[in-house]
């Protein structure tokens, strides 16, 4: 199955994925709300200043491909959207937990180590280690509906090569051949971070701090 996203219309994408995870209560989004996650200076790379019309035009082509949908609750005068992307009844894209959390942050940061991976999808999903990422990054680079994640050639100085993801169309022309079953990703594990967990869990305050006063900001200005 082959789904080939624009660069916004993967900040889009990976913004609702992150957000059904992260902040459950606040899921659906609304356009504001989603404006905001798609434009958050934490998590994004790069940094998007996308307005809500243009992000209301990357939902609808996204709708006319059956990817979003609008779902408003009972009694709310706020449309709101989730993904029709995977893990639904409306399609045959199914991830594990783990492979949906890196596939988010590839649509969300763009070509990662699986050392960043494990530090910035535990928020998302458990990783006991690096080597779960590697395991888990080797399934989505082999999948027989796949592949959806592919190496890139290892830059000079870095000790992880990094990983992109494929619904942006071809690979790209220094992209790496995907690992053999079993082998290593990584030459080695990248330590542990303690400040770096802390720094992950602010963020994701952060982000729903964010989105509940969108929210509220919204509500208002319809009351008024």
């Amino acid at each position: 199955m082959k789904i080939e996203l624009t660069a916004m219309e993967a900040r889009v994408i990976g913004s609702l994925i992150e957000k059904q995870i992260t902040t459950p209560d606040q899921y659906p989004l609304s356009l504001n709300a989603l404006t905001n996650a798609c434009n958050q200076k934490s998590n994004r790379d790069p940094v998007m200043s996308l307005d809500e019309h243009t992000v209301q035009a990357v939902l609808d082509g996204l709708a006319k491909r059956h990817l979003v949908v609008e779902k408003s609750g009972f009694g709310s005068r706020v449309p709101k959207y989730q993904h029709r992307f995977c893990n639904t009844e409306y399609g045959a894209l199914k991830f594990s937990p783990q492979e949906l959390a890196i596939v988010c942050e590839l649509l969300l940061r763009g070509p990662q180590t699986p050392g960043e991976l494990r530090s910035r999808a535990s928020r998302m999903a458990e990783f006991a280690d690096v080597s779960a990422v590697e395991s888990v990054l080797r399934s989505l680079a082999e999948r027989a509906d796949g592949p959806f994640v592919v190496g890139l050639a290892r830059e000079p100085g870095r000790r992880e090569a990094r990983y992109t993801h494929l619904f942006g169309g071809t690979p790209p022309p220094h992209a790496a051949t995907a690992p053999e079953p079993g082998a290593a990703v990584s030459s080695a594990p990248l330590p542990q971070d303690p400040s770096r967990d802390l720094s992950t869990r602010l963020e994701a305050i952060e982000e729903e701090l964010r989105t509940l006063r969108a929210e509220l900001d919204e509500l208002k200005h319809r009351t008024l």
